[in-house]
C-alpha cells in the first residue's frame, strides 16, 4: 500500500500563521512581502499634489498673497506734517502796508518784547553784533542783530533790529512756530525806534545775500493772516517771485 502524500502548504498559509503567532507573541507583524500589493498611506501633513504640477509656494505671514510676477506694491510715504505759521512779535504790534525801496513791513512793538520764530523751520543766519554805522551805511550791516530762518515751507525769514538774540540761536538750530528768538530793540539802521524790520525771501544763497534777505515781496497779508490766528503761506508768492526774478549773484 503507498504512503498517503504529505498535504502541500501554500505561503498564505505560512504567512498567516507566523502573524498569528507573533501577536501571540506580543511582537509587531512581520512586514509585508516584497510582492505584497499594499500601498503606502500618504503623510496626515502633507496635501498630495497632482502629477506634473508644481507645488504652490505658502502664503506670506501678515498680508494677502500678491499674485506670481505681479510688482510688489511700493510702501506709502507718511504724510507730511503742515507748516505751521505765527504773529512773530509779542505784545501790542502794529504794522503798515508800505515800505520804503523794496518790500517789507516794519513791525512796531514795546522794546524788550519777544520776538518769535513765524515758522516751523532751521535758523540759517544770524548776527550777535551790530556792525552799523550810520556814516558809513552798509546794507549788510543795516539790519544790527538779526535771526533768519529757512522755514519748511522753503522761504526764508528775516527779523532784524533785535536788542537781543535768544540764547541758544545758532545755524542749523530748528525751530518751532512760536518759538521765542531774541527781542524787539532798534540796532542797525533802526532810526533809534523799536521795531522789528520783518521780511520774506526765496532761499537763493543761504548767507550773505541782504539784497534778497531784506525781503521781495509784502509780508503784510500773511502777517494779517497770522495774527488773527490763521495760517496763509508765501510760500506760493515767494516761488513766483523766483522764477520771474532769479536770484542775483551780486548785490543790486
Amino acid at each position: 500500500m503507498s504512503p498517503r502524500p504529505s498535504p502541500r502548504v501554500g505561503v498564505a498559509t505560512v504567512v498567516a500563521a507566523s502573524t498569528l503567532l507573533a501577536a501571540l507573541a506580543g511582537c509587531s507583524p512581520a512586514p509585508p512581502l516584497a510582492d505584497d500589493p499594499l500601498p503606502s498611506s500618504p503623510s496626515k501633513s502633507a496635501s498630495p499634489t497632482p502629477s506634473g504640477a508644481p507645488a504652490s509656494p505658502p502664503a506670506p505671514t501678515g498680508g494677502p498673497r500678491t499674485p506670481a510676477g505681479s510688482p510688489t506694491p511700493a510702501a506709502k510715504a507718511p504724510a507730511r506734517a503742515p507748516v505751521r505759521y505765527a504773529f512773530p512779535v509779542d505784545g501790542n504790534a502794529s504794522y503798515g502796508r508800505t515800505h520804503s525801496l523794496y518790500p517789507a513791513s516794519d513791525i512796531f512793538a514795546a522794546c524788550g518784547a519777544v520776538a518769535r520764530s513765524p515758522v516751523d523751520g532751521v535758523v540759517l543766519e544770524l548776527s550777535l553784533v551790530d556792525r552799523f554805522v550810520k556814516a558809513a551805511p552798509d546794507g549788510a550791516h543795516r539790519g544790527g542783530l538779526f535771526v533768519s530762518i529757512r522755514g519748511a515751507d522753503n522761504v526764508r525769514y528775516y527779523s532784524a533790529h533785535l536788542s537781543q538774540v535768544g540764547a541758544g540761536m545758532a545755524p542749523g538750530v530748528t525751530v518751532r512756530a512760536g518759538d521765542p528768538i531774541g527781542l524787539v530793540g532798534k540796532t542797525g539802521n533802526a532810526n533809534n525806534v523799536c521795531h522789528v524790520h520783518f521780511a520774506l525771501s526765496p532761499v537763493c544763497h543761504g548767507t550773505g545775500d541782504w539784497w534778497h534777505r531784506r525781503g521781495v515781496v509784502f509780508p503784510w497779508p500773511y502777517l494779517d493772516s497770522w495774527k488773527a490766528g490763521g495760517q496763509r503761506s508765501p510760500a506760493a508768492a515767494i516761488a513766483t517771485w523766483q522764477r520771474a526774478s532769479g536770484c542775483a549773484s551780486t548785490a543790486p
